[in-house]
């Protein structure tokens, strides 16, 4: 009888603390964390994906940002929580074209951005990204000088409603919605090309 004390609950009661902690929550949870919040022998992973399926096609979606899990709502239906606001702050060109080429290249040096660019990278453009909390410091190149790196943050991917960087829209979108240049960006290859195919300008109006 004593080990039914330490029986994992039922799925469904599994199911029930994920949602509660995802609700609850206003930055994504990671499967770790949820793990750490319920009760010994509990799978937050297999309950998160039971819960995303039974969430399919509702109002609102358990989504993946990076390595966490989130409820927003579902995309055909962000009309309905749009309102006017007076736009304060808006990001440069500058700012725009670096958070691109972050966002396809990571991890990149500020070297390589000012490379693809084709122009010097200000400090203070660097610092609006990284108070916006969409890139940060990544791991040093182990080269002459060991140059930081930057990368996009799981912010970054929940800002844009996308579960990985690799579902970026292409290049030919950026180039189209004016963000970048029509010379080709050093090492694109088949990886550009594909993303090339996804849809949507992500930085427009940003």
């Amino acid at each position: 009888m004593e080990e039914s004390l330490f029986e994992a609950p039922a799925p469904e009661e599994q199911e029930r603390m994920v949602e509660a902690i995802l609700f609850a929550s206003a930055e994504p949870v990671t499967v770790a964390e949820m793990n750490a919040r319920m009760p010994h022998g509990a799978d937050g992973a297999a309950a998160v994906e039971r819960l995303r399926e039974r969430y399919r096609g509702r109002g609102v979606r358990v989504v993946r940002v990076g390595d966490a899990w989130a409820m927003r709502t579902a995309p055909d239906l962000g009309f309905l929580m749009q309102k006017e606001t007076v736009e304060t702050r808006k990001l440069s060109r500058a700012a725009i074209e670096t958070l691109a080429i972050i966002a396809y290249h990571q991890p990149v040096t500020r070297a390589e951005i000012e490379e693809i660019r084709g122009v010097s990278v200000s400090r203070g453009t660097v610092d609006q990204l990284l108070e916006l909390e969409w890139i940060r410091f990544g791991r040093r190149r182990m080269t002459p000088g060991r140059p930081v790196t930057f990368v996009v943050t799981q912010g970054f991917l929940d800002h844009f409603g996308l579960e990985h960087a690799r579902d970026l829209p292409g290049l030919k979108e950026l180039r189209a919605a004016g963000l970048l240049d029509n010379r080709p960006l050093p090492g694109a290859g088949e990886e550009d090309a594909h993303n090339e195919e996804n849809q949507g300008e992500m930085f427009e109006g940003e």
